[in-house]
């Protein structure tokens, strides 16, 4: 499997030119903006265009109308999967799992936490009906738990795991998170985390979109459980980005080609899917845009990172001092993007997961 970084790209010198800091991705939210529950209708949220110097206040079901015929809006088709598990150990303590990644063979590698963390050779048992034995422990730094399920994960964890909600929403999860805190389109089962800008879409925004000549495709990257990991040094050079499987297919690598040769533009819904077109875009062979095929990808964008492929940006209000502030300040600007969040805050929008969502362009 190969291995996708983001060290390949050169920086653009104006970007480049600016030595950037942790501190410098801070802002204050008022609590009162994390939207804890989505809006009443998909297409009902607020939709901060944000194209131009002035940011105009619109609703999400106005899209079709900013956007061109011969567009190509591109999807994460990953499907969200009830990741979180509640169990016991033989001994009687309280595990809490989150799985990460679905394996072969019945396996799983997992977050684990417990008053004290079990050995290779221990057996957890889940919801009071299913095994998992602890393998050992692995991951890209060993730091996840290594478990052999008693029958396969994916039907097991859709009885009996829970949504696994981000942390900043408080409720536990309901039946309407398991609808809701899943796209209309998701089809390939992985992921721990929505792609949340793609959560705003419903079937009759879609139908807008082809009637208008605006085309779709697909890519998949299964969010991980590090997208909500804290950046925890100062020198961003020193943080190491969490790994995600992703996969572009040679149709959608086809369709960006031949959008791009028509003057057409490539717009990522989330960022999720922009990580996945630029890491795949890092080692395109000679004459392609883009590499198809699947691996893992650690890419960490930063300002005065060179894009490649995306031109425009649909993507909600994410964490301060987060890698996802980071990608985005690179995308549109930082003193832009600062000016932009400043508006959301003084509008009210709602912020992260379950909020309000902006469009952006390079």
């Amino acid at each position: 499997m190969q291995h996708t970084s983001s060290s390949a790209h050169p920086a653009p010198a104006a970007d480049a030119a600016r030595h950037y800091t942790l501190s410098d991705f801070d802002f204050e939210l008022p609590p009162e903006l994390i939207a804890q529950h989505p809006a009443a209708e998909r297409t009902a949220s607020r939709l901060l265009d944000g194209r131009a110097e002035t940011p105009v206040d619109r609703i999400f079901k106005d899209l079709p109308d900013l956007l061109q015929p011969g567009d190509l809006l591109v999807f994460n088709n990953t499907r969200v999967i009830k990741a979180r598990l509640y169990g016991a150990k033989q001994s009687g303590g309280a595990v809490e799992a989150l799985v990460e990644r679905v394996l072969p063979n019945n396996e799983v590698l997992a977050h684990m936490r417990a008053s004290k963390s079990p050995k290779p050779g221990a057996v957890v048992r889940f919801a009071d009906a299913f095994d998992a034995e602890v393998l050992g422990r692995g991951g890209p730094d060993g730091g996840l738990f290594h478990l052999r399920l008693s029958g396969d994960p994916f039907e097991l964890l859709d009885q009996y795991g829970h949504v696994p909600l981000p942390p900043y929403i408080t409720h536990a999860d309901e039946a309407d998170d398991v609808r809701r805190y899943q796209t209309v389109f998701a089809s390939a089962p992985g992921a721990v985390a929505a792609p949340t800008a793609a959560l705003h879409f419903d079937e009759a925004l879609l139908d807008a979109m082809r009637a208008k000549g605006i085309r779709t495709a697909e890519v998949t990257l299964h969010v991980g459980a590090g997208t909500f990991q804290p950046v925890r040094t100062d020198n961003l050079a020193e943080h190491k980005m969490h790994s995600e499987w992703f996969e572009v297919p040679a149709t959608t690598v086809a369709l960006i080609e031949a959008t791009k040769a028509a003057g057409g533009r490539v717009i990522s819904v989330g960022t999720t899917t922009l990580r996945a077109l630029e890491s795949a875009a890092l080692h395109a062979p000679a004459g392609t845009t883009l590499e198809t095929g699947s691996r893992d990808t650690d890419i960490f964008i930063t300002p005065g990172f060179q894009f490649k492929v995306v031109d425009v940006l649909i993507t909600n209000f994410h964490l301060p001092k987060s890698t996802l502030m980071m990608l985005v300040s690179a995308f549109a600007g930082y003193e832009h993007i600062k000016a932009l969040y400043s508006h959301a805050i003084s509008r009210g929008y709602r912020f992260f997961s379950y909020g309000d969502a902006m469009l952006i362009q390079r």
